[in-house]
């Protein structure tokens, strides 16, 4: 078993959340200086960020690491303006670990990245004003004011945890690990391959603002993740799940019961998803059915369609192309002029939203540019409704900014992210929706998203398929998935489920350099028309 120590965690007891109450004092007094000494300094921010994280993993019943990191970084932005009233932002960041621990060090890291973002917004500023004499009125735009006025929110939100994540033993996460480990491995020698890690995180952000904000949030997260690979005679399965919590070490070790993201203790997790492997390992391959069948999609498998055909589509940064050459683009906006907004998209029983006010992987009360989160929808009742978007980007649309700009690390320029992205409950029975179905496809769990440019199609695979025959759960059969087309397969959708459950996703990617953020997502169950594909 290794164990890893970074040098900044074994300074003393978690010093860079002491240099949040210092940069709480002082931050706001050094931004100002920094404007005072700074000709066509218009405006600045800070965002910093302080982390403990620990983790532990184990594999096929024998102890593999533990680790203990604690980290620093922070990130700034400056806008500078000229005298013909044009603006410019240059953004920076650093990781500065152990300078943290120093108050002079930590002031003199802030001082030089206000510098270097300085820098890149008056060189923004030229480029902008070369722009302007080359293309004249065409570049009338790069006048408008950029983004809307920046927040001035004054707030303090604590992390939520019954066990401080300060003082958890890392034995203990260990223990937890090498046991479900121990014991996936005693279910025979069906179970080829597992493995089963656990983390804890305790994560302190800072915003301060030239405009008067100051907004310090706390977060606690959990997050138990198994990988189970089952040989049998009849073929091979592997499966590989996440349950987490914004709580402490108390949802892994006894679970956590919650209306909309529930989960079992970690040793529980891990061995149903063996015995699932092992059961899935000996079902048949699916062989698909020629042409559309009707298909009653279960939350967790809903759960990635939320993420890949409504968030990463709904994310005005990639609606607006920024992300076209390396992710793509957005099915509900071609193009200003040429959108889905206000236009039917689905069935009129259709509703999705975002909601980072809920519990769950992504809940925040403040985004990294410090506006308020709040609910967006993106679907009501069948009809596109909106995007999340910045401060840029919902000038850029004409619509008022929602709170959902975030970066993974303070040191990383925030982008559009998903918060808890989810299909909205109806009014349906799940068995009901199954009872009605004459013949079809019961899908459950969700594997590998393929998914097309814009998002405006996609085939995802499940972990489970069961026939349904007569209204009645028929044989299970593995490496099934759903083909369809994205507003076609909305606009089949003639049953919505009562049982919303919410997913825990812990690894997001989005930007370059990558950025990896968690969220969650889910959704009820769905009954609708796609093609099956199988092998």
């Amino acid at each position: 078993m290794a164990v890893k120590r970074s040098r900044f965690a074994a300074a003393s007891a978690h010093d860079g959340f002491a240099a949040v109450d210092f940069l709480k004092r002082e931050g706001a007094a050094a931004l100002r200086r920094f404007m005072r000494a700074h000709r066509g300094a218009l405006y600045a921010e800070l965002r910093f960020e302080a982390v403990l994280h620990r983790s532990a993993a184990a594999s096929d019943g024998a102890n593999r690491e533990s680790t203990e990191n604690e980290s620093a970084a922070l990130g700034v932005a400056v806008q500078c303006g000229d005298r013909h009233g044009l603006a410019a932002q240059g953004q920076t960041g650093v990781e500065i670990g152990r300078l943290a621990l120093s108050r002079p060090h930590l002031l003199a890291a802030l001082d030089r990245a206000l510098g270097e973002a300085h820098e890149r917004a008056r060189c923004n500023l030229r480029e902008k004003a070369a722009m302007l004499r080359t293309l004249g009125a065409a570049a009338n735009a790069l006048t408008r004011a950029a983004e809307y006025a920046p927040s001035s929110a004054r707030d303090e939100i604590a992390a939520v945890y019954d066990r401080d994540p300060r003082t958890l033993d890392p034995g203990e996460m260990q223990r937890l690990c090498h046991d479900a480990s121990a014991a996936i491995a005693g279910l025979g020698t069906d179970i080829a391959f597992n493995a089963v890690a656990a983390l804890s995180e305790l994560r302190h952000e800072l915003f301060i603002n030239t405009a008067g904000a100051l907004i310090s949030q706390a977060f606690a997260f959990v997050q138990g993740d198994c990988y189970v690979v089952a040989q049998t005679a009849n073929g091979h399965q592997e499966n590989y799940d996440t349950i987490g919590q914004q709580r402490g070490f108390e949802a892994l070790a006894e679970g956590w019961r919650d209306e909309l993201m529930p989960n079992p203790d970690l040793h529980r997790f891990a061995l149903d998803l063996a015995r699932e492997t092992r059961e899935l390992a000996a079902a048949p391959v699916l062989k698909p059915p020629d042409g559309e069948v009707t298909v009653v999609t279960d939350p967790h498998f809903n759960a990635l369609v939320a993420h890949e055909i409504i968030g990463h589509p709904s994310e005005a940064d990639r609606a607006l192309k920024m992300e076209a050459a390396y992710a793509g683009r957005s099915w509900f906006l071609q193009s200003l002029d040429h959108n889905e907004i206000g236009r039917p998209v689905g069935s009129p029983l259709l509703w999705a939203c975002s909601d980072p006010t809920l519990n769950g992987f992504g809940h925040y009360r403040y985004d990294h540019e410090g506006t308020a989160g709040r609910r967006v929808t993106h679907i009501e009742g069948g009809v596109f409704r909106g995007f999340l978007n910045s401060r840029a980007t919902a000038a850029a649309l004409g619509v008022e900014p929602n709170g959902s700009a975030r970066a993974s690390e303070a040191w990383h320029v925030p982008l559009i992210r998903m918060s808890n992205t989810f299909f909205m409950p109806g009014a349906s029975d799940p068995q009901r929706m199954i009872a009605e179905v004459d013949r079809g496809y019961y899908v459950c769990g969700s594997l590998t998203p393929s998914i097309a440019e814009s998002r405006e199609n996609f085939r995802i695979s499940a972990r489970r398929v069961y026939e349904i025959e007569h209204g009645r759960l028929g044989r299970l059969y593995r490496s099934g998935s759903v083909m369809g087309d994205s507003k076609s397969f909305f606009t089949h959708i003639d049953a919505v489920g009562n049982d919303l459950r919410m997913i825990a996703i812990p690894n997001c990617g989005k930007g370059q350099p990558m950025q990896v953020k968690r969220m969650s997502n889910g959704g009820p169950t769905l009954r609708s028309r796609a093609r099956m594909g199988g092998g």
